[in-house]
């Protein structure tokens, strides 16, 4: 399983969101690759389909189901109740993969 989190430098979450997916990943048991992406400009955003920093994915699918085939908005945050993802969703997106 492979987790990415993709970010621009400077965002307050992706610290917090970094440490909250490796949190869960162990919670959960998985073995799982935690790979950091960041997001230097409009171009690579549109190119890696960036919907705001933090954007995560496990397995090329974003955590957050309503988010799922919306267009890129480049280099800006990403809002989640809450401010950062929460542990649930982040949990039900890798029991999703791992289901896969």
């Amino acid at each position: 399983m492979q987790v990415d989190i993709l970010y621009f430098e400077g965002c307050p979450n992706h610290a917090p969101a970094v440490e909250r997916v490796r949190e869960v990943i162990q919670e959960e048991g998985v073995i799982a690759e935690v790979v950091q992406m960041e997001i230097r400009d409009d171009v690579s955003a549109k190119a890696r389909g960036f919907l705001g920093s933090p954007t995560i994915r496990v397995d090329g699918v974003d955590i957050e189901p309503s988010a799922r085939g919306a267009e890129p908005l480049g280099m800006a945050c990403r809002c989640y109740a809450g401010g950062l993802p929460s542990r649930d969703l982040i949990r039900t997106a890798i029991r999703e993969a791992y289901a896969r």
